[in-house]
């Protein structure tokens, strides 16, 4: 059995930005395993390292191949050979696929008693060493850099992320002799640029962390780890305190660094008095400082930074950091100091240069049509008077400061912005806060917004919208959806479920007027209920996912109930009761499916009583009184009184099909009893349908 030993693999080069980086580490395991199963060799679990300047990889591997002894079953004998006993062209095309000369093909009978030719073959065990400086060459090659252009260095037109200064590859002790653009490999590794430069032997792959650390470079996990355990000890200090260390942000700071230190900094107090969304975000997309929040939530003139040079330097890394965010904050103050100068009506009235979307106009248009909208969202929802003006006001401002000096800057901080503009020129905290959320949900998880006003308006922009691309014929694909169409429909299902309790079918219309009035042409019923179907689609899916089964989720919305909280609300009682009385809840479901499938609508629901039996007066006493309860239920919103309505129709309907014929051969009895079962189907008319519910497997 062939040898292991442990193999180390290690690409230098230049600082590698953080998100190629981060990518990498995902593709170097399946392109070193895969090389490692396609050449034969076995190996061990395969672990990554990764520092802006390297990736590494360390395995074990097999010192060579296992010899094979390989057998394949060609064609029958029959086939394979003629009457003469010549290779037919099956036998040379087999052996040919096989790497054999046909004459080499053995004839014998197999387990099913048929003689067929077989081709053997003896491989011999390989050397790994060969095999691992191709795989690596190859895995060199291979890694992918969406997004980033490679470089090209030396004298051949070989490429990299960044140029690659050296290779260590190692089995054992021995060098895997790699060669890629102009480097070759060696037992060599490079330390830190400043805290353990030039090169350091690794004796073999066991070593390598070793020396990496003594060279002042520690792996992935310990750079994160000794980063927490800072911000841990800053926090701990300052009682209370927060540090915001957003995912992205962190990973990207992990990668940026070697040997990390973990330090706080200070900015000048006067920066305290500009939003701290845009100083938090100048410090963290520009030079990833993390803010430092009090035991309140209030922004502090302090900030992390980590640094990558000598500890014992601390002060002047500090020093040169404070100098570097203080030119960064005196911008994002400029900016807000001189948008503070301009009305936002001035803003406002700039958005006419400023395209929406080429069809659809600009992006005053759009604010005009918000105005209108949000009047209709809030007369849908009952909203009173002095929150619909809040909205209204709110939809008027709520693109202002797109054109703002500090949005154009910080484009995340659109609508944020605009509330801070709004109470400095004495909005009301209610069209503020509106202004500011209008965006939300922007994600899923997000928070939705905080006032009535703000959640109107969110609805607003995203309808208009949604309604704008499907007027023009530009509705989301399966692979594209620029302006996030799908997002939308779920932040508006979601508004109307949560905060606003009304439908969006009667939002729709209002929405589409809009556009015609701006002159627009389009066939608006097709284009109504083209919205009304993609947001109703959102819905089904938002069932779905909450664990409501595909049957139930098809039986609600086959109903009319389409107001968000009334459709989860009915759809989670169907769920109830199928859980509590399965064999119940199925009878019924069945029974209805009969009487859909018999009912014929045309006849009407007025019966005569003259004409029935005892089983017949029962179901129709039944129906009427389940018709009065149901009603009643539908009408106060109470979903599961509206499915024990319906529900106490199964004794009598089951009933009735036991002791009735419908189809009768008298006409008379035959259309009064049809007419009885349209009777009873009207009851479930506009709820759901049951009967889908019945081919539940």
């Amino acid at each position: 059995m062939a040898e292991i030993r442990d193999v180390l693999f290690e690409i230098g080069t230049e600082e590698m930005p953080s998100a190629p980086l981060m990518n990498a580490v995902k593709q170097l395991p399946k392109l070193v395993a895969g090389g490692l199963d396609a050449a034969g060799l076995a190996h061990g679990d395969i672990r990554v390292l990764s520092t802006p300047r390297r990736l590494a990889v360390l395995t074990s591997v097999a010192t060579e191949t296992e010899a094979v002894h390989e057998v394949k079953r060609g064609p029958a004998a029959t086939i394979a050979f003629d009457e003469n006993g010549e290779p037919t062209k099956a036998a040379a095309g087999f052996a040919r696929k096989c790497g054999i000369d046909a004459s080499a093909l053995v004839r014998r009978e197999d387990t099913d008693g048929r003689e067929y030719v077989f081709a053997e073959k003896d491989i011999p065990a390989a050397p790994a060493m060969p095999l691992l400086s191709t795989l690596f060459h190859d895995v060199i090659a291979n890694l992918e850099w969406p997004n980033y252009r490679s470089q090209r260095w030396g004298s051949t037109h070989e490429t990299f992320v960044r140029p690659i200064r050296w290779i260590c590859a190692l089995m054992g002790s021995e060098v895997i002799p790699v060669t890629y653009a102009d480097v070759t490999s060696s037992n060599t590794t490079r330390g830190h640029r400043v805290l353990g430069p030039g090169d350091h032997i690794v004796a073999e792959p066991a070593v390598y962390e070793q020396v990496l650390e003594q060279a002042g470079v520690l792996s992935e996990e310990r750079r994160r780890s000794v980063i927490d355990e800072g911000i841990a000890k800053i926090e701990a200090e300052r009682a209370g305190a927060h540090v915001d260390t957003p995912k992205k942000v962190l990973d990207e700071v992990v990668n940026l660094c070697e040997w990390p230190t973990v330090l706080v900094g200070k900015f000048d107090e006067e920066f305290l008095a500009v939003p701290h969304e845009i100083i938090c975000e100048s410090m963290l997309s520009n030079q990833r400082y993390f803010p430092i929040y009090d035991v309140e939530g209030n922004l502090t003139r302090e900030f992390v930074v980590v640094g990558n040079g000598r500890p014992e330097n601390a002060e002047r890394i500090i020093d040169g950091n404070e100098r570097v965010v203080r030119a960064r904050l005196y911008d994002a103050k400029f900016f807000y100091d001189e948008d503070l100068k301009v009305p936002l009506e001035e803003f406002r009235s700039r958005l006419a240069s400023v395209g929406f979307q080429e069809k659809l106009g600009t992006v005053l248009q759009k604010s005009e049509r918000m105005e209108d909208l949000a009047l209709a969202i809030a007369q849908a929802a009952h909203i009173g008077a002095h929150a619909a003006s809040d909205a209204q006001r709110a939809a008027h401002l709520a693109k202002a400061d797109l054109v703002s000096s500090a949005v154009v800057e910080f484009t995340s901080q659109q609508g944020v912005m605009g509330g801070y503009y709004a109470l400095a020129a004495g909005e009301s905290p209610e069209v503020a806060a509106a202004i500011r959320d209008h965006y939300r949900p922007r994600f899923a998880g997000d928070d939705l917004p905080e006032g009535i006003a703000g959640c109107i308006v969110a609805v607003a922009d995203k309808l208009d919208t949604i309604a704008g691309m499907f007027a023009i014929d530009e509705p989301p694909t399966g692979s594209k959806d620029p302006f996030a169409l799908r997002r939308s429909a779920i932040g508006i299902l979601n508004i109307l479920r949560e905060r606003l309790h009304c439908g969006y079918e009667e939002l729709v219309g209002p929405a589409l007027d809009a556009y015609a009035e701006q002159g627009l042409a389009f066939d608006r019923d097709a284009v109504a209920a083209s919205v009304c179907a993609f947001i109703k689609g959102r819905m089904e899916q938002m069932a779905r996912d909450e664990k409501i089964s595909a049957d139930t989720v098809a039986a609600v919305s086959a109903g009319s109930v389409c107001a968000p909280v009334d459709y989860f609300a009915l759809a989670h009682a169907l769920e109830d009761a199928r859980e509590s009385d399965p064999e119940a809840f199925e009878n019924l479901a069945t029974a209805y499916a009969r009487a859909s499938h018999l009912a014929d609508g045309a006849l009407g629901c007025d019966v005569d009583a003259a004409l029935m039996g005892e089983a017949e007066l029962s179901l129709m006493h039944a129906t009427d009184a389940a018709r009065e309860y149901v009603q009643t239920a539908l009408a106060d919103k109470d979903f599961k009184a509206v499915i024990s309505g319906l529900a106490g129709l199964r004794e009598p309907i089951d009933r009735f099909f036991d002791d009735v014929m419908v189809m009768d051969d008298d006409q008379a009895l035959r259309e009064n009893r049809l007419r009885l079962l349209n009777r009873f189907e009207a009851v479930f008319s506009g709820i759901a349908d049951m009967g889908a519910l019945a081919k539940r497997k």
